[in-house]
């Protein structure tokens, strides 16, 4: 069994994805069962593979039908992909738990469509940082990518809109990444990232080369909806179904941008001219993402679109890591991926809850709501300290890094731009502090009482773990470097 534990990252969740409407149908209950069953042997699963790649000290190279790359397809768990599929499987799976809350709701129909679609999404994803094919990671990106903008329109008519957005602007983007497979394909031959690594060095300066790289920023930057390619995320986020949005806000749009770490600094040489300037130009998008999507959020009344204009300023803070480019800027960009994830991931499990209670999503209404949801209040106000950047909480630390990688790199203004960027974010989180803890309580009309708990446990304990989980991110962060992160970029170990 352990010799097949990376496909059964993949194949678990994959497998209960066709089951859920039959399981649905018989009961509802068992489908959401079978559905965190499934999650929870993919988490194992990772955890598993990626403690055997750490003790072996090398990746592991898993190849389907005992077919050889670059013929074969194969799974490479390597401590960047390793990561990822546990930070992937673990918020996943409490997203899972915390969705019974509104499945409840749903006829066997709906709850089985809505298990189907999220693992699907899950299993796209984990299939998308687990992969060693290019081409694999394009099917694996269209699977999570079908079942998101389907997941966004159980949201409601404006969800629906929403996902007809993002699926007009998401397609372009795949179709840019399809492009890009295309150029690499017709100068190398090869999809295997490995051999990609070997053959791509002497071809750097060609112009299919350059056409390539455009097409995987362009491609990468709608999919995790980078400044200015994220027109279609603010809808998106704040219109999703409560119960998917955790999911979508705190994971999806991660790990398009691990893909473009994997691209431009293990398959692509980073010290090449086209590379170097391209990650130049998107480190100054970001920056300017940064100050933009810290604004807007400001801007916003609604607590969910502040919460996605704030993700278009953390996707930058990964971005700059990207450009800055050295060990303190990678490990920066990649423990915020892990530190984000889990923020945004239990900010809107917060939203969600709140929406679940009262029916708000508007600020002002959070008033007074740490008497009435006392941890799930807790909860935010750790988020929201990280999201800040203020020690011990994780958020501090992989700015940090970010910090000393700009230093290293004589790149000041990035180093401005963090700093005035944690003072955008005090504002517009500690508004809603504020709110939440000194202003006197408005009268709102709950839709749902849980007494004597304020969310059912099911919801609350996800808001709460995910939480703490914040802290001890923040706590450990350097054992988390020194012990995995460290060996999961170039250089920093095997």
């Amino acid at each position: 069994m352990r010799e097949q534990l990376p496909a059964l990252i993949v194949v678990v969740p994959l497998l209960a994805a066709l089951l859920s409407l039959f399981v649905s149908y018989i009961s509802k209950i068992l489908a959401r069962w079978v559905a965190i069953a499934a999650l929870l042997v993919a988490h194992l699963s990772a955890i598993g593979a990626l403690v055997l790649v750490l003790r072996e000290g090398a990746p592991w190279h898993y190849h389907f039908g005992a077919w050889e790359p670059p013929w074969g397809i194969e799974y490479v768990i390597d401590p960047l992909g390793g990561a990822m599929a546990v930070l992937i499987s673990f918020v996943s799976l409490f997203v899972a738990i915390y969705s019974g809350g509104f499945s409840r709701e749903f006829n066997w129909l709906k709850t089985g469509g809505y298990y189907t679609l999220f693992l699907l999404l899950t299993t796209g994803l984990l299939g998308m940082v687990v992969t060693g094919d290019v081409f694999n990671l394009y099917v694996f990106l269209e699977i999570s990518s079908l079942a998101g903008y389907a997941l966004i329109a159980f949201g409601g008519n404006r969800g629906t809109v929403a996902a007809f957005r993002y699926l007009l602007v998401g397609t372009i983007g795949a179709s840019f990444y399809l492009l890009g497979i295309g150029y690499l394909y017709a100068i190398t031959g090869s999809l295997n990232m490995v051999d990609l690594a070997e053959l791509l060095p002497p071809l750097m300066t060609s112009p299919v080369f350059l056409m390539t790289v455009v097409m995987f920023i362009v491609g990468f930057g709608i999919k995790m909806a980078m400044f200015p390619l994220h027109g279609w995320q603010p809808d998106a986020y704040s219109y999703a179904h409560p119960a998917a949005a955790p999911l979508i806000a705190g994971v999806m749009g991660k790990v398009p941008a691990y893909a473009a770490i994997r691209y431009f600094f293990f398959i692509f040489a980073p010290t090449s001219l086209v590379v170097s300037k391209a990650l130049t130009v998107m480190g100054w998008l970001a920056a300017l993402g940064i100050i933009i999507g810290s604004i807007m959020a400001i801007a916003q009344k609604d607590f969910r679109r502040m919460l996605a204009y704030s993700s278009v300023a953390q996707i930058g803070y990964i971005v700059v890591g990207m450009a800055i480019g050295n060990m303190y800027g990678l490990i920066g960009a990649i423990l915020h991926i892990v530190n984000h994830a889990f923020m945004k991931s239990t900010l809107f499990l917060v939203a969600g809850g709140v929406k679940w209670r009262t029916g708000e999503n508007n600020i002002e209404k959070y008033a007074a709501l740490c008497g009435k949801m006392p941890l799930t209040m807790a909860a935010f106000a750790v988020c929201a300290l990280s999201m800040v950047g203020i020690p011990p909480t994780a958020g501090f630390f992989s700015k940090w890094y970010l910090i000393l990688g700009a230093i290293e790199a004589d790149l000041w203004i990035y180093i401005v731009v963090i700093v005035l960027s944690s003072l955008l974010n005090a504002i517009y989180f500690f508004r809603v502090i504020e709110n939440i803890y000194m202003k006197e309580r408005i009268e709102v009309r709950e839709i749902r009482t849980s007494k004597p708990l304020e969310l059912p446990l099911n919801m609350l304990v996800p808001i709460v773990v995910l939480g703490l989980g914040i802290l001890v991110l923040g706590i450990f962060n350097e054992s988390i470097v020194t012990q995995i992160l460290q060996y999961a970029i170039p250089g920093g170990g095997f």
